[in-house]
Protein backbone atom coordinates (compact mmCIF):
# COMPACT_ATOMS: atom_id res chain seq x y z
CA UNK A 1 0.00 0.00 0.00
CA UNK A 2 1.70 3.03 -0.95
CA UNK A 3 2.00 6.14 1.67
CA UNK A 4 0.90 9.44 -0.03
CA UNK A 5 2.44 12.76 0.97
CA UNK A 6 6.15 14.15 1.44
CA UNK A 7 7.17 10.40 3.19
CA UNK A 8 6.62 8.70 -0.42
CA UNK A 9 8.85 11.52 -1.78
CA UNK A 10 11.43 11.31 0.28
CA UNK A 11 11.28 7.44 0.57
CA UNK A 12 11.58 7.71 -3.89
CA UNK A 13 14.16 10.21 -4.00
CA UNK A 14 16.39 7.60 -1.20
CA UNK A 15 15.78 4.88 -3.72
CA UNK A 16 16.85 6.95 -6.93
CA UNK A 17 20.21 7.49 -4.84
CA UNK A 18 20.65 3.62 -4.03
CA UNK A 19 20.63 3.28 -7.66
CA UNK A 20 23.02 5.77 -8.65
CA UNK A 21 25.00 4.34 -6.32
CA UNK A 22 25.76 1.64 -7.29
CA UNK A 23 28.91 1.66 -9.72
CA UNK A 24 30.48 -1.00 -11.19
CA UNK A 25 33.35 -1.95 -10.09
CA UNK A 26 35.32 -1.95 -13.69
CA UNK A 27 34.59 1.82 -13.89
CA UNK A 28 37.27 2.68 -11.18
CA UNK A 29 40.44 1.82 -13.18
CA UNK A 30 40.14 4.14 -16.10
CA UNK A 31 39.72 7.45 -14.67
CA UNK A 32 42.87 6.31 -12.09
CA UNK A 33 44.65 5.54 -15.07
CA UNK A 34 44.55 9.00 -16.39
CA UNK A 35 44.77 11.06 -12.99
CA UNK A 36 47.95 8.91 -12.60
CA UNK A 37 49.30 9.36 -16.49
CA UNK A 38 48.53 13.31 -16.04
CA UNK A 39 50.11 13.41 -12.75
CA UNK A 40 53.53 12.44 -14.30
CA UNK A 41 53.27 14.59 -17.47
CA UNK A 42 52.84 17.28 -15.00
CA UNK A 43 55.86 16.11 -13.38
CA UNK A 44 58.10 15.78 -16.05
CA UNK A 45 60.44 18.02 -16.92
CA UNK A 46 62.27 18.80 -20.50
CA UNK A 47 65.86 18.52 -20.74
CA UNK A 48 66.03 21.97 -22.42
CA UNK A 49 67.27 24.02 -19.28
CA UNK A 50 69.73 21.46 -18.04
CA UNK A 51 71.04 20.59 -21.80
CA UNK A 52 72.28 24.66 -22.73
CA UNK A 53 74.17 24.82 -19.44
CA UNK A 54 75.67 21.86 -20.40
CA UNK A 55 76.69 22.75 -24.07
CA UNK A 56 77.93 25.72 -22.44
CA UNK A 57 81.11 23.97 -20.55
CA UNK A 58 84.29 24.94 -21.25
CA UNK A 59 85.12 21.85 -22.69
CA UNK A 60 82.22 22.32 -25.73
CA UNK A 61 84.10 24.95 -27.96
CA UNK A 62 80.70 26.61 -28.05
CA UNK A 63 79.21 30.09 -26.93
CA UNK A 64 75.62 31.50 -26.65
CA UNK A 65 76.43 34.95 -28.85
CA UNK A 66 74.60 35.01 -32.11
CA UNK A 67 77.02 34.90 -34.93
CA UNK A 68 75.62 37.74 -37.80
CA UNK A 69 74.27 36.72 -40.58
CA UNK A 70 76.25 36.21 -43.59
CA UNK A 71 75.58 38.20 -46.83
CA UNK A 72 73.63 36.53 -49.73
CA UNK A 73 75.38 38.61 -52.05
CA UNK A 74 79.18 37.76 -50.63
CA UNK A 75 78.05 34.08 -50.61
CA UNK A 76 76.60 33.93 -54.10
CA UNK A 77 79.50 35.59 -55.02
CA UNK A 78 82.03 32.96 -53.58
CA UNK A 79 80.11 30.04 -54.80
CA UNK A 80 80.59 31.44 -58.30
CA UNK A 81 84.16 31.85 -57.91
CA UNK A 82 84.43 28.55 -56.52
CA UNK A 83 82.65 27.39 -59.73
CA UNK A 84 84.69 29.19 -62.49
CA UNK A 85 87.88 27.89 -60.66
CA UNK A 86 86.54 24.33 -60.90
CA UNK A 87 85.79 24.44 -64.58
CA UNK A 88 88.43 26.42 -65.55
CA UNK A 89 90.35 22.80 -65.60
CA UNK A 90 90.03 21.30 -69.01
CA UNK A 91 90.32 17.86 -68.06
CA UNK A 92 87.75 18.24 -65.08
CA UNK A 93 85.54 20.28 -67.65
CA UNK A 94 85.95 17.14 -69.97
CA UNK A 95 85.01 14.40 -68.24
CA UNK A 96 82.61 16.45 -66.43
CA UNK A 97 80.50 16.80 -70.18
CA UNK A 98 80.79 13.56 -70.71
CA UNK A 99 79.30 12.48 -67.11
CA UNK A 100 76.34 14.63 -68.01
CA UNK A 101 75.38 14.03 -71.18
CA UNK A 102 75.93 10.20 -70.83
CA UNK A 103 73.67 10.18 -67.71
CA UNK A 104 70.89 11.83 -69.80
CA UNK A 105 71.13 9.18 -72.26
CA UNK A 106 71.60 6.07 -69.86
CA UNK A 107 68.17 7.55 -67.84
CA UNK A 108 66.43 7.30 -70.94
CA UNK A 109 67.25 4.07 -72.09
CA UNK A 110 66.99 2.38 -68.47
CA UNK A 111 63.64 4.52 -67.90
CA UNK A 112 62.14 2.91 -71.37
CA UNK A 113 63.69 -0.18 -71.88
CA UNK A 114 60.89 -2.35 -70.64
CA UNK A 115 58.51 -0.74 -73.45
CA UNK A 116 60.71 -1.70 -76.02
CA UNK A 117 60.77 -4.94 -74.61
CA UNK A 118 56.98 -4.70 -74.53
CA UNK A 119 57.10 -4.38 -78.49
CA UNK A 120 59.62 -6.94 -79.45
CA UNK A 121 58.23 -9.32 -77.16
CA UNK A 122 54.97 -9.22 -75.53
CA UNK A 123 54.47 -10.61 -72.19
CA UNK A 124 50.93 -12.02 -72.64
CA UNK A 125 52.59 -14.02 -75.52
CA UNK A 126 55.93 -15.49 -74.05
CA UNK A 127 57.71 -15.51 -70.20
CA UNK A 128 59.77 -12.86 -70.17
CA UNK A 129 62.39 -12.36 -68.04
CA UNK A 130 62.90 -8.96 -67.71
CA UNK A 131 64.14 -8.49 -64.01
CA UNK A 132 66.24 -11.43 -64.05
CA UNK A 133 68.18 -9.14 -67.72
CA UNK A 134 68.46 -6.06 -64.64
CA UNK A 135 69.84 -8.62 -61.83
CA UNK A 136 72.83 -9.63 -64.48
CA UNK A 137 73.60 -6.73 -65.90
CA UNK A 138 73.86 -4.81 -62.38
CA UNK A 139 76.10 -7.94 -61.41
CA UNK A 140 78.20 -7.50 -64.41
CA UNK A 141 78.52 -4.17 -64.01
CA UNK A 142 79.89 -4.56 -60.43
CA UNK A 143 82.11 -6.91 -62.02
CA UNK A 144 83.47 -4.80 -64.48
CA UNK A 145 83.65 -1.33 -61.79
CA UNK A 146 85.75 -3.52 -59.49
CA UNK A 147 88.20 -4.65 -62.76
CA UNK A 148 89.05 -0.21 -63.74
CA UNK A 149 91.38 -0.60 -60.79
CA UNK A 150 93.66 -2.97 -62.54
CA UNK A 151 93.53 -0.64 -65.83
CA UNK A 152 97.23 0.87 -66.16
CA UNK A 153 96.17 3.76 -68.88
CA UNK A 154 96.93 7.43 -68.84
CA UNK A 155 93.73 9.03 -68.37
CA UNK A 156 95.03 12.40 -68.91
CA UNK A 157 96.17 11.68 -72.36
CA UNK A 158 93.94 8.59 -73.39
CA UNK A 159 90.79 9.33 -71.44
CA UNK A 160 88.98 11.46 -74.31
CA UNK A 161 89.53 8.98 -76.98
CA UNK A 162 88.51 6.06 -74.87
CA UNK A 163 85.55 7.97 -73.67
CA UNK A 164 84.59 8.51 -77.42
CA UNK A 165 85.34 4.67 -78.40
CA UNK A 166 83.37 3.40 -75.83
CA UNK A 167 80.46 6.17 -75.76
CA UNK A 168 80.03 4.88 -79.59
CA UNK A 169 80.38 1.11 -78.30
CA UNK A 170 77.30 2.30 -76.42
CA UNK A 171 75.49 3.80 -79.47
CA UNK A 172 76.29 0.40 -81.39
CA UNK A 173 74.31 -1.58 -78.65
CA UNK A 174 71.65 0.74 -78.42
CA UNK A 175 70.96 0.64 -82.61
CA UNK A 176 71.13 -3.57 -81.95
CA UNK A 177 68.56 -3.29 -79.39
CA UNK A 178 66.51 -1.48 -81.27
CA UNK A 179 66.32 -2.90 -84.53
CA UNK A 180 67.18 -6.23 -84.60
CA UNK A 181 64.18 -7.56 -83.26
CA UNK A 182 65.05 -10.24 -81.03
CA UNK A 183 64.12 -10.69 -76.98
CA UNK A 184 67.36 -12.19 -76.43
CA UNK A 185 69.60 -10.08 -78.97
CA UNK A 186 67.77 -7.08 -76.43
CA UNK A 187 68.58 -8.61 -73.37
CA UNK A 188 72.30 -8.97 -74.55
CA UNK A 189 72.66 -5.09 -76.03
CA UNK A 190 71.20 -4.25 -72.79
CA UNK A 191 73.55 -5.77 -70.73
CA UNK A 192 76.65 -4.76 -72.78
CA UNK A 193 75.24 -1.44 -72.50
CA UNK A 194 75.10 -1.01 -68.73
CA UNK A 195 78.30 -2.69 -68.20
CA UNK A 196 80.01 0.24 -70.59
CA UNK A 197 78.15 2.81 -68.93
CA UNK A 198 79.22 1.77 -65.31
CA UNK A 199 82.79 1.15 -66.48
CA UNK A 200 82.50 4.76 -67.63
CA UNK A 201 80.86 6.10 -65.24
CA UNK A 202 83.35 4.95 -62.43
CA UNK A 203 86.27 6.55 -64.01
CA UNK A 204 84.99 9.51 -65.10
CA UNK A 205 83.71 9.85 -61.24
CA UNK A 206 87.33 8.91 -60.54
CA UNK A 207 89.04 11.67 -62.56
CA UNK A 208 86.71 14.29 -61.72
CA UNK A 209 87.41 13.67 -57.98
CA UNK A 210 90.86 13.81 -58.61
CA UNK A 211 91.28 17.03 -59.85
CA UNK A 212 89.22 18.76 -56.87
CA UNK A 213 89.30 19.35 -53.25
CA UNK A 214 87.20 17.93 -50.99
CA UNK A 215 85.29 21.25 -49.99
CA UNK A 216 84.23 21.36 -53.88
CA UNK A 217 82.50 17.81 -54.92
CA UNK A 218 78.92 18.82 -53.25
CA UNK A 219 79.52 21.56 -56.16
CA UNK A 220 80.21 19.86 -58.79
CA UNK A 221 78.85 16.75 -58.60
CA UNK A 222 75.57 18.52 -58.15
CA UNK A 223 75.77 20.67 -60.88
CA UNK A 224 76.81 17.82 -62.97
CA UNK A 225 73.42 16.04 -61.77
CA UNK A 226 71.41 18.90 -62.72
CA UNK A 227 72.23 19.36 -65.93
CA UNK A 228 72.31 15.90 -66.49
CA UNK A 229 68.44 16.11 -65.45
CA UNK A 230 67.82 18.93 -66.92
CA UNK A 231 69.02 17.96 -70.62
CA UNK A 232 66.83 14.10 -69.75
CA UNK A 233 63.69 16.54 -69.23
CA UNK A 234 64.20 18.40 -72.37
CA UNK A 235 64.75 15.28 -74.45
CA UNK A 236 61.51 13.54 -72.83
CA UNK A 237 59.24 16.48 -73.78
CA UNK A 238 60.95 16.97 -77.34
CA UNK A 239 60.79 13.08 -77.99
CA UNK A 240 58.23 11.11 -75.58
CA UNK A 241 55.89 13.55 -74.49
CA UNK A 242 52.69 14.26 -76.87
CA UNK A 243 53.10 17.47 -76.32
CA UNK A 244 56.42 17.55 -78.31
CA UNK A 245 57.14 14.78 -80.98
CA UNK A 246 55.56 11.85 -79.37
CA UNK A 247 57.52 9.47 -81.35
CA UNK A 248 56.56 6.01 -81.32
CA UNK A 249 59.24 3.41 -78.32
CA UNK A 250 61.55 1.93 -81.91
CA UNK A 251 62.25 5.27 -83.08
CA UNK A 252 63.37 7.00 -79.69
CA UNK A 253 65.74 4.32 -79.39
CA UNK A 254 67.10 5.03 -82.63
CA UNK A 255 67.39 9.05 -81.36
CA UNK A 256 68.87 7.31 -78.28
CA UNK A 257 71.74 5.76 -80.54
CA UNK A 258 72.38 9.27 -82.37
CA UNK A 259 72.75 10.59 -79.60
CA UNK A 260 75.54 8.61 -77.98
CA UNK A 261 76.92 8.47 -81.53
CA UNK A 262 76.93 12.36 -81.70
CA UNK A 263 78.59 12.09 -78.02
CA UNK A 264 81.59 10.09 -79.32
CA UNK A 265 82.02 11.90 -82.63
CA UNK A 266 82.61 14.67 -80.16
CA UNK A 267 84.93 13.62 -77.62
CA UNK A 268 86.93 11.90 -80.42
CA UNK A 269 87.63 15.23 -81.97
CA UNK A 270 88.11 16.85 -78.98
CA UNK A 271 90.44 13.70 -78.02
CA UNK A 272 92.50 14.21 -81.45
CA UNK A 273 92.81 18.16 -80.99
CA UNK A 274 94.23 17.15 -77.16
CA UNK A 275 96.98 14.89 -78.70
CA UNK A 276 98.11 16.69 -81.31
CA UNK A 277 98.67 19.50 -78.63
CA UNK A 278 100.63 17.17 -76.29
CA UNK A 279 102.87 15.70 -79.37
CA UNK A 280 103.68 19.54 -80.78
CA UNK A 281 104.98 20.57 -76.73
CA UNK A 282 106.85 17.11 -77.17
CA UNK A 283 108.34 18.13 -80.09
CA UNK A 284 109.48 22.05 -79.24
CA UNK A 285 112.04 21.35 -76.83
CA UNK A 286 113.62 19.10 -79.50
CA UNK A 287 113.22 22.00 -82.13
CA UNK A 288 114.56 24.54 -79.84
CA UNK A 289 117.51 22.44 -78.96
CA UNK A 290 118.59 21.81 -82.59
CA UNK A 291 118.18 25.82 -83.38
CA UNK A 292 120.86 26.47 -80.27
CA UNK A 293 123.34 23.93 -81.79
CA UNK A 294 123.50 25.32 -84.50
Amino acid sequence: MDVPGPVSRRAAAAAVLLRTARVPRECWFLPTALLCAYGFFANLRPSEPFLTPYLLGPDKNLTDREEPKPDRLLVLKVLWNDFLMCYSSRPLLCWSVWWALSTCGYFQVVNYTQGLWEKVMPSRYAAIYNGGVEAVSTLLGAVAVFAVGYIKISWSTWGEMTLSLFSLLIAAAVYIMDTVGNIWVCYASYVVFRIIYMLLITIATFQIAANLSMERYALVFGVNTFIALALQTLLTLIVVDASGLGLEITTQFLIYAGYFALIAVVFLASGAVSIMKKCRKLEDPESSSQVTTS
